[in-house]
């Protein structure tokens, strides 16, 4: 589904905001690019306010995703906590640990026993070569199946930066890597209440990513970005999907002579 050599696009909305709306994207992302991995949050626990919207909660969430999948779209989704783990596991395909939460041993090894593939976010402050120490806890489950994503590192106050050193780093350590061109972009609480971002460069970043070498790319995806009821500052706005990801397939074709593969 992710494998190393490959080339894989997951997107999606940052949040489920509905049912009808995950349905809506998952169809037109799927017009739009063909094969690829839908993913959503049922609940966007690290929000910079108390009062940002979350996202429908783990039950209902998890039914909607489960609807999803059953139209043959594998679903990525994000694994807040251990207890967690078995329940998410059974609805989706893959489990993402966010990037505050790429240290946190218990996690990382409820995530691994499940079996499923474990796809954990770069720290925004941990470096590339750290993230072995990742992988190393999630083997030890016996679980193989590990895929590493780029989001950015910190970089003074609200700030991130991409050090495309780091991918080949990561991607060194025997395990695919996706970058994430969205939040990558994110400038983390910089409107105060909610991050804000610069969406423009996105396909910038997207392109030297996969010039580097990277197994795939993340991508937070809105029909109306603007109106998102999270993270909608940084998200690529849908109607660009298509022609974005058409580069980036013809860039990795011809840089690497490899024809992109398929997520089924």
């Amino acid at each position: 589904m992710i494998e190393r050599g490959g080339f894989t696009l997951i997107a999606g909305p940052c949040v489920i905001e509905s049912e009808e709306h995950c349905h809506f994207l998952a169809e037109r992302i799927q017009q739009a690019v063909g094969p690829f991995i839908f993913k959503a949050s049922f609940d966007k626990a690290n929000r910079s306010s108390v009062k940002s919207y979350r996202g429908p909660g783990l039950k209902e969430g998890l039914r909607i995703l489960a609807g999803i999948r059953a139209k043959g779209i594998p679903v990525l989704t994000d694994l807040h906590e251990a207890g967690q783990a078995e329940e998410v596991a059974a609805s989706v395909d893959i489990l993402q640990i966010p990037a505050f939460l790429c240290r946190q041993t218990d996690l990382l090894i409820t995530a691994g026993r499940t079996g499923k593939i474990v796809n954990v976010k770069k720290g925004q402050f941990v470096a590339p070569s750290d993230m072995s120490n990742v992988i190393e806890k999630i083997r030890s489950t016996g679980n193989e199946k590990i895929v590493l994503t780029e989001r950015g590192t910190s970089f003074g106050y609200n700030n991130l930066v991409v050090d495309m050193r780091g991918l080949k780093i990561m991607r060194d350590l025997g395990v695919p890597v996706i970058f994430d061109a969205t939040h990558s972009v994110q400038t983390p609480g910089a409107q105060g209440a909610t991050s804000g971002g610069t969406p423009e460069f996105i396909p910038t970043l997207a392109r030297a990513a996969t010039a580097a070498g990277i197994d795939g790319v993340f991508l937070e995806t809105h029909e109306n970005p603007a109106l998102a009821l999270s993270d909608g500052a940084n998200a690529l706005a849908l109607d660009r999907l298509a022609p974005l990801w058409k580069q980036l397939t013809r860039l990795r074709e011809a840089l690497h002579e490899t024809p992109a593969a398929n997520v089924t």
